[in-house]
């Protein structure tokens, strides 16, 4: 699949329009409108500093809704929500992130994801995408060995995907902390973990790959709650039972996550097993 192909003059989706015009299109204040990108996720998804946010006809397709709706009395949070749902286009299909993958067409993939995201969600993007898409990159390997390459460029993309969902602000409830153990160096389920935390209005402090017990123990003491800490391990070698001693030592609730961790070890605590049942955990 070829960039040009999602980027034909007739795509609603291609970016076009300075906030500056949509404002005065749709009569709607400048701050309010990177108000409700922030927010929200309503307009463009790829911004970069010193450059102009490009807006879409389908990003006003979206914002005109919200108008609407806002108008009559509905919260700016629950329009921006029915909006993107009820203009929501087809959701991409599996072939078309593998074609992008296997040419690494990096720009497609992003696209692709970045739209799935922002109008079917993370959940919906990890299960039936990237999960998807590692499994059959990982049949590959097994059947004839290589792909690292086309393996590093979908991790990368992903990654880069998952962090442009707006981060949620401190809203004084239980906080989050997302952690790596030490010598843990796959971060890529936890960055899925923070951004649909995000699009739930959950905030999470991320902290990565290869997170030792003390830098652990120093990052709950600047909590001003007790927290709840997700511990990621992706093999046995990286499950490390310190740093559960470590966590609950420190105060806080701490749940595990990843192939890696052995049920005797975590036997009484709490084990995470898909995105969305981490997310229906964490915002109970």
């Amino acid at each position: 699949m070829s960039q040009r192909s999602l980027s034909d003059g007739d795509d609603p989706t291609l970016p076009r329009y300075t906030v500056r015009a949509v404002a005065e299109r749709l009569r709607v204040p400048t701050a309010t409108l990177r108000s409700w990108n922030q927010r929200y996720g309503v307009g463009p998804v790829d911004h970069a500093p010193g450059q102009h946010r490009l807006y879409s006809e389908a990003d006003i397709a979206v914002l005109r809704q919200m108008r609407m709706m806002i108008g009559r009395g509905v919260n700016a949070a629950s329009a921006a929500r029915v909006a993107l749902d009820a203009l929501a286009p087809q959701r991409t299909e599996i072939s078309a992130v593998l074609d992008a993958v296997s040419e690494l067409d990096v720009a497609t993939m992003s696209e692709l994801l970045d739209r799935n995201v922002r109008h079917h969600g993370v959940v919906d993007t990890w299960d039936r995408l990237v999960c998807p898409a590692f499994a059959q990159i990982e049949a590959r390997q097994a059947d004839r060995g290589g792909c690292i390459d086309v393996e590093h460029a979908l991790s990368w993309t992903v990654a880069r995907t998952l962090q442009r969902v707006p981060m949620a602000a401190a809203d004084g409830g239980t906080p989050v902390v997302l952690a790596c153990t030490g010598g843990e160096t796959h971060t890529l389920a936890l960055e899925a973990l923070r951004a649909a935390l995000g699009e739930c209005g959950r905030p999470a402090l991320m902290l990565g790959a290869t997170v030792p017990a003390a830098a652990l123990v120093d990052a709950l003491a600047h909590r001003r709650r007790p927290a709840t800490v997700v511990l990621w391990a992706h093999t046995a070698a990286t499950a490390d039972p310190g740093m559960v001693k470590a966590g609950r030592g420190a105060g806080a609730v701490v749940v595990v996550a990843g192939p890696g961790w052995d049920p005797a070890v975590t036997k009484g605590l709490s084990r995470l097993e898909t995105l969305s049942d981490a997310v229906r955990h964490l915002t109970m």
